[in-house]
């Protein structure tokens, strides 16, 4: 009997001690599925936050404050890292072969910080020799072609490179536009690829010809060049509108006037049109305006200025001068840094000068300083990574986005990179 009765007695004291641990438990495993977790340095219970990542090449470490956390997956090189405590990680993302990416982010509760342009490049990319004995080249737009200018006994001529072919072809020589010698003073593409066109000094004389590519044999004709009409000081078309400055100081776009004030036109001064979207920017010399469409005038940008280009994506600019680069984000865009509209990011200043800045993608840059070639994020949070590619003697560099190659002049040799980017 007493057996029976203690049997019983610990029944209920093991139900009540299931029944109190079940208390003590349970909410400790919501709030662990809510994401809660007990800041021992803050002392305090704070929900998570996490980290996501895409990059390329896929199959990349991920190290959070020096530890091996996760690898990024083989079929979309992305990785989600949950139950992070809000505050400042130190990360860093290696693959063999490959410079590392390295930023400290910042976690907050209840978010997912993400960089999803992240790319990894190889520490020693290949270059292969195209051709040799070039002065100077210039690219299709349709990224197929390259004119190459080719100096012999004091003689100059013009190959053409297909780049789909890989031929290299003659297509004329010095006296084949005069017989006595001539100088190549520009040569444009038209917009198709399909011709080209030179600006020749013979005899004191400028005289402007154009060159067929798409015949066999090139045929060369003697071009008769309209002239601008004496108001008109700069003119820019952009697809069906005609934008100009007159010598008057003011902006049109087909026939109707941009600026109310008049902006003041020097004498002997080159001024050059830019539009951008809704951007209108007026170049005087090494001095960059932008239209300020509210007070309709022109406003000082940058100084001094060397160029400005367009991302792929449309949404930014790159302008640069000797020795600093900047963004300007054109409008809202998703992938972070968030940036708004107008919006100025100084990205980065050397002590050498900068010879030049090609769009890699929309998120990264290539360029190149002094003997190097470097490669640099976008991404302003935290530190921007930067990479030294290669090394050349006073490179000209120029990147092709059709197929994704860098092309490099040093020496009067050009190589050709493999494929930097998809």
């Amino acid at each position: 009997m007493i057996k029976k009765d203690m049997t019983k007695k610990t029944r209920t004291i093991l139900f009540f001690i299931f029944i109190c641990l079940f208390l003590l438990i349970a909410p400790s495993v919501i709030f662990y599925s809510q994401g809660y977790r007990f800041d021992f340095e803050n002392k305090k219970l704070t929900q998570t936050g996490g980290l996501f990542f895409k990059v390329e090449p896929k199959q990349v470490e991920v190290y959070i404050d020096n530890k091996l956390a996760k690898k990024t997956d083989f079929f979309f090189g992305s990785v989600l890292i949950e139950n992070l405590l809000p505050r400042k990680y130190k990360i860093k993302l290696e693959k063999e072969g490959y410079s590392p990416w390295e930023k400290s982010l910042d976690i907050r509760e209840r978010e997912v910080v993400e960089a999803k342009n992240i790319v990894l490049f190889p520490e020693n990319l290949n270059f292969n020799l195209l051709t040799k004995e070039t002065e100077n080249l210039w690219f299709s737009p349709d990224g197929k072609k390259i004119i190459l200018y080719e100096k012999s006994e004091k003689l100059w001529a013009l190959k053409l490179y297909d780049l789909e072919k890989n031929i290299k072809s003659h297509l004329i020589s010095e006296t084949d536009v005069y017989p006595k010698g001539a100088d190549l003073m520009n040569l444009e593409f038209s917009e198709d690829s399909k011709e080209i066109y030179l600006d020749v000094g013979i005899k004191e004389q400028e005289k402007y010809f154009t060159l067929r590519l798409d015949k066999s044999p090139p045929q060369l004709t003697e071009r008769k060049i309209t002239q601008t009409p004496k108001n008109i000081v700069a003119s820019r078309k952009i697809n069906n509108d005609f934008y100009y400055l007159d010598n008057f100081g003011f902006v049109f776009k087909n026939e109707a006037k941009l600026n109310e004030q008049p902006f003041l036109v020097q004498q002997e001064t080159e001024y050059g049109l830019e539009i951008f979207q809704n951007f209108v920017f007026l170049r005087e010399g090494k001095t960059l305006y932008l239209l300020n469409p509210n007070l309709k005038s022109f406003e000082k940008f940058f100084e001094p200025i060397e160029n400005l280009k367009i991302s792929p994506n449309l949404k930014k600019i790159v302008y640069f001068s000797d020795y600093e680069i900047w963004i300007l984000f054109l409008e809202d865009v998703l992938e972070r840094p968030q940036k708004k509209s107008g919006e100025k990011l100084f990205l980065t200043r050397f002590s050498d000068k900068i010879e030049d800045v090609f769009w890699l993608n929309s998120n990264y840059l290539i360029f190149g300083v002094g003997d190097k070639i470097k490669i640099a994020e976008i991404d302003d949070r935290d530190k921007i990574n930067i990479v030294d590619l290669a090394a050349f003697k006073t490179p000209q560099i120029i990147f092709n986005q059709t197929d994704k190659k860098l092309y490099l002049l040093s020496e009067n040799n050009l190589y050709v990179s493999e494929v930097l980017i998809k």
